[in-house]
């Protein structure tokens, strides 16, 4: 078993999701409903049944809403948020947040995918099966798309050797899904590297040999685009772990981007 301070989270939310206009002109991608429930508030629920006592979420494109989503009472003492005047890139996100993480290992995600799968099992293999050697976790998945998508390649053991970002013919369909642990050996690189702002194109590789992977054989979908949102909808509906009946769900179930996606929007 590897020993380490508690997990902290930062769960990326401040993308402008330009493929899902126009719904995105009415609702941060973020906030998008998966069978009437704001994407990250699926991500949130993960969390909290993780146990992990503190959040932080980053807020930027309608971050209004975000943040009228945040401030609701089951959030409370637990999830803060960081509004992001300009985009700071994923690993830009990290170093402006050092204190909050302070010296604890960070779950790290992109938290505008769809992800269903044992969140658990992925933070027990990082704390205690992945390769003494390796300083971060990675999950990765069988991409249908994969010229679409971070691929990996793989040494027997799943640590990372080799990263190919979205390339015309790539080795495998075994794709990075954007959900990391990170040891603070990776952050103290990020906050000494300051010209360095995107995670998958800066910082993997430059940590080739030393990221160790979780495979999510469950679903796992970047639901950028209007076509794979609609999918999205037809998965099996995940319970949540509080009362999901309060005045901002009530609000939220009017939306108008509701009905945009039950209509199809020529999807």
């Amino acid at each position: 078993m590897i020993n380490s301070p508690p997990l902290k989270a930062i769960l990326l939310a401040a993308g402008l999701g330009k493929r899902l206009r126009p719904l995105t002109k009415f609702l941060p991608k973020c906030l998008m409903p998966i069978r009437g429930t704001p994407l990250l508030e699926y991500w949130l629920a993960t969390m909290f049944q993780l146990k992990i006592k503190d959040v932080l979420v980053n807020v930027h494109y309608r971050s209004a809403d975000v943040k009228s989503f945040l401030n609701r009472p089951r959030f409370k003492d637990w999830v803060v948020f960081k509004e992001e005047q300009e985009l700071l890139g994923t690993a830009g996100t990290v170093r402006d947040n050092l204190d909050f993480l302070e010296d604890s290992p960070c779950l790290l995600v992109h938290a505008d995918n769809w992800c269903c799968c044992s969140l658990n099992e992925f933070v027990n293999y990082h704390k205690n099966k992945r390769s003494k050697d390796t300083v971060i976790t990675m999950m990765t998945f069988s991409a249908p798309d994969p010229q679409n998508c971070g691929i990996v390649e793989t040494d027997r053991k799943g640590i990372v050797t080799n990263f190919f970002e979205k390339i015309t013919n790539p080795p495998s369909d075994k794709a990075n899904a954007a959900v990391y642990i990170i040891e603070p050996e990776v952050v103290s690189w990020i906050k000494d590297n300051k010209e360095v702002k995107d995670f998958s194109t800066e910082v993997i590789p430059e940590f080739l040999g030393k990221i160790s992977t979780w495979h999510n054989n469950s679903i796992h979908r970047d639901i950028g685009t209007l076509h794979s949102l609609e999918i999205a909808q037809k998965d099996l509906r995940v319970s949540l772990p509080w009362n999901e009946d309060d005045e901002w769900q009530r609000d939220f179930t009017k939306h108008q981007v509701h009905k945009m996606i039950a209509g199809g929007l020529e999807l």
